[in-house]
């Protein structure tokens, strides 16, 4: 546990200056408070960064709801409740760094586009899946939740009543069916520009000073673990990988991505271990390019 803790350390106290405070969103099947994870977080944070605020956001009243709207709260929703939650707190008011675990790497990132402020200035994506997933071979919920998940998706990804009844849908990219997709897709397409090109979107991720993305190469969660570097299947099948630089994101640059890389601004860590499970001895994490 504590060298899950030092990890994000590591990567957030280069950039914390001045007691920047510091937003943290929970992956799935976790939540705000849990003593042994996002609890111990923000407790490590606020201690090794001499006192910096420290918000491990609650999507919801209360633990469990937390929990629970990670599997089955519209992500638009979230995105839009955690925006009003940091407009309201008086202590992000001058800006924040944000760090995000799973999928909460990329509903950050979606909130750094769709709510520029108060303004996000570093993102860190710690096995966030920013071209979505095609596979869910590991549930973290409980037995009843991960059974309604299996259910909700074998009903089909795509349908209206799934997109808006199970997040894990809409951030599913089947590269079978591209234009199912794209067309029904309610958060991933969308944030990711695959239909219309929001320039407000653009200029409000550009607007964050830097951003890290962090890729777990034995990842058994993330199907492909690639996404967590932007990267994905090429269409059509399911075998042969493109990068992020190979993608349409990246050569039309719908996100700015190419422009800040020229810049300097976004940073690519690769960790040798499974699904936001850090390695002991930090000198065996390579600091990589896609």
């Amino acid at each position: 546990m504590i060298t899950f803790l030092a990890f994000g350390l590591t990567l957030l106290v280069p950039y914390t200056a001045a007691h920047t405070p510091v937003v943290l969103w929970h992956g799935m099947g976790d939540s705000c408070c849990n003593p042994l994870s996002m609890g111990s977080v923000k407790k490590m944070l606020e201690k090794e960064l001499d006192g910096a605020y420290v918000l491990s956001l609650m999507i919801g009243d209360n633990i469990a709801s937390d929990t629970t709207n990670g599997f089955f709260m519209d992500v638009n929703q979230q995105i839009d409740f955690v925006c009003n939650t940091i407009k309201k707190d008086p202590n992000l008011q001058n800006g924040y760094n944000a760090l995000g675990f799973s999928q909460g790497g990329q509903f950050l990132r979606g909130l750094a586009q769709k709510c520029p402020q108060p303004p996000m200035k570093q993102l860190i994506s710690v096995g966030g899946q920013h071209q979505g997933v095609y596979g869910f071979p590991h549930c973290p919920g409980s037995w009843f939740v991960c059974k309604e998940v299996d259910r909700l998706l074998n009903l089909g990804a795509y349908t209206d009543y799934v997109q808006s009844h199970l997040v894990q849908a809409q951030y599913w990219h089947d590269p079978l069916n591209e234009d199912k997709y794209t067309k029904h897709s309610r958060f991933m397409a969308d944030v990711n520009q695959e239909v219309t090109v929001n320039t407000e979107y653009k200029q409000n991720l550009m607007r964050v000073s830097n951003i890290t993305f962090v890729m777990f190469n034995k990842d058994t969660m993330v199907v492909p673990k690639e996404s967590e570097w932007f990267g994905f299947y090429k269409p059509g099948q399911d075998k042969e990988l493109m990068s992020l630089q190979e993608s349409d994101i990246w050569k039309q640059d719908k996100l700015g991505l190419k422009e800040m890389d020229s810049q300097g601004r976004l940073s690519f860590l690769k960790i040798e271990a499974d699904h936001l499970r850090f390695l002991q001895h930090f000198g065996l994490m390579n600091h990589s390019s896609p």
